[in-house]
C-alpha cells in the first residue's frame, strides 16, 4: 500500500481510503470484520458521515481495539455554531472515541459557505473542539465548483473533497492547485456514485493523476476490497488499451447520469429517484434486463407517478433534468 500525507494536516495516510456510505447495507459485526481486514490489508483512511444512518455507529463498534491504527473522517451538514458543536458531540459518542482526526463542513453550497463562516457559523465550533482537541483538523466537501474556487482561498480548508473520476473531471484545474497550496484532495464518487461499472479501470484511472491525495471507494464485502487494493496498488503506466476503455466509458455515460448522491431526496410523491435511475441504467446498459425490471417492480412508488414539482431539480448538484429521465425510466419499464 501506498501512503501519502494528507496536505497541511500532516496525517499519513493510505492512497485509497475506505468511503463509509455502503455499510450502511450491512450490520455492525459485518463491518468489524471488513475494519479488521482493512488494517491487514494496510488501509488506515475512514471517512463517514453524521448523514450517513448507521455508518458512524457501526464503525465505532467495529474500530474498538484498534482504533489507534486509523485515521477517522466524518463530517457534519450543519451550518450553524450551536448545530455544528452538537453534532461534533454525536460523532465524538457514535464512533467511541475521544478525538476525530479530521471533521469536514459536508456539501456547502457557496451561500451556505458564506453563512459557515460567518459569526456565529459552523466555522466556530470547529475551531473551538479543535482547540480542545476533540478534533484535529479541518475539511470541506462539496459538488460545486464555485464552492471549491472559493475553498482554495480559505487558509482554515485543510482538505477538500469533490467528485472527480472518468466521466467528471471539470474540477482537475482545481486539484492541481489543491496540490500546490498543500490542500489534501480527497476523491469521492470514483465510480461516479455507481455507474461505473469497472472498479478496477475508474480507481486507475484516478491513481494515476499524482495530486489525488486518497480516493475513497465505497465497500461493503471482502471481496470489493480485494478487488480495490489491487486496482490501488498497480503503479504501472496506463495502457493504450485502458485509454480506449475511458473514452468508451465517457462515451456511453456522457454526463446526464444519476451519481446517487441522493441530496434530491426526500420526493414529494414518494419516489425513490436513485433507485429508479439504478434500475434503469442496468436495464439500459448491463444487459440485466430481467433483474432490472424484477427490482424495479419492487418499488412502493414508479417513474410515472412523478408529480412534476421540480423539488427534486432544485436540490440536485448536478442539475439534472431529473423529470425528463424520470420520463424516459417510465418509458423503458413501461409504468
Amino acid at each position: 500500500m501506498e501512503y501519502r500525507i494528507l496536505g497541511k494536516t500532516g496525517l499519513h495516510i493510505s492512497r485509497m481510503g475506505f468511503g463509509g456510505i455502503p455499510i450502511q447495507r450491512i450490520d455492525a459485526e459485518g463491518t468489524k470484520v471488513l475494519m479488521h481486514q482493512l488494517k491487514a490489508a494496510g488501509v488506515n483512511f475512514i471517512d463517514t458521515a453524521r448523514g450517513y444512518t448507521v455508518s458512524e455507529e457501526y464503525l465505532g463498534y467495529a474500530l474498538e481495539g484498534i482504533r489507534q491504527d486509523f485515521v477517522i473522517a466524518t463530517k457534519s451538514m450543519a451550518r450553524t455554531k450551536e448545530a455544528m458543536a452538537a453534532d461534533i458531540e454525536v460523532s465524538l459518542k457514535n464512533l467511541r472515541t475521544d478525538y476525530i482526526d479530521l471533521y469536514q463542513v459536508h456539501n456547502a453550497t457557496p451561500e451556505q459557505l458564506q453563512q459557515v463562516v460567518a459569526p456565529g457559523g459552523a466555522l466556530e465550533a470547529l475551531q473551538e473542539a479543535k482547540a480542545a482537541g476533540k478534533i484535529g483538523h479541518i475539511g470541506l466537501t462539496s459538488h460545486s465548483l464555485d464552492t471549491f474556487k472559493m475553498a482554495l482561498e480559505m487558509d482554515w480548508v485543510e482538505t477538500f473533497m469533490f467528485p472527480y473520476n472518468i466521466v467528471e473531471t471539470q474540477a482537475e484545474k482545481f486539484i492541481e492547485e489543491c496540490a500546490k497550496r498543500n490542500i489534501g484532495f480527497i476523491d469521492m464518487k470514483p465510480l461516479a456514485g455507481g455507474a461505473i461499472e469497472n472498479a478496477t479501470l475508474a480507481l486507475r484511472y484516478i491513481c494515476a493523476n499524482d495530486a489525488v491525495t486518497v480516493v475513497i471507494p465505497g465497500m461493503a464485502e471482502p471481496k470489493e476490497l480485494e478487488q480495490n487494493i489491487a486496482a490501488v496498488s498497480d503503479t504501472s503506466a496506463i495502457t493504450a488499451e485502458e485509454k480506449a476503455a475511458f473514452l468508451e466509458v465517457r462515451n456511453q455515460l456522457g454526463t446526464n447520469f444519476c451519481r446517487r448522491c441522493n441530496y434530491c431526496q426526500p420526493c414529494a410523491a414518494g419516489i425513490n429517484i436513485s433507485g429508479a435511475f439504478l434500475f434503469d441504467g442496468y436495464l439500459q446498459r448491463y444487459g440485466l434486463g430481467e433483474w432490472a425490471r424484477s427490482r424495479y417492480a419492487t418499488m412502493d412508488k414508479k417513474a410515472s407517478d412523478c408529480i412534476g414539482c421540480g423539488a427534486c431539480e432544485a436540490r440536485c448538484p448536478y442539475n439534472l433534468p431529473i423529470r425528463d429521465m424520470l420520463k424516459k425510466v417510465a418509458e423503458h419499464f413501461g409504468e
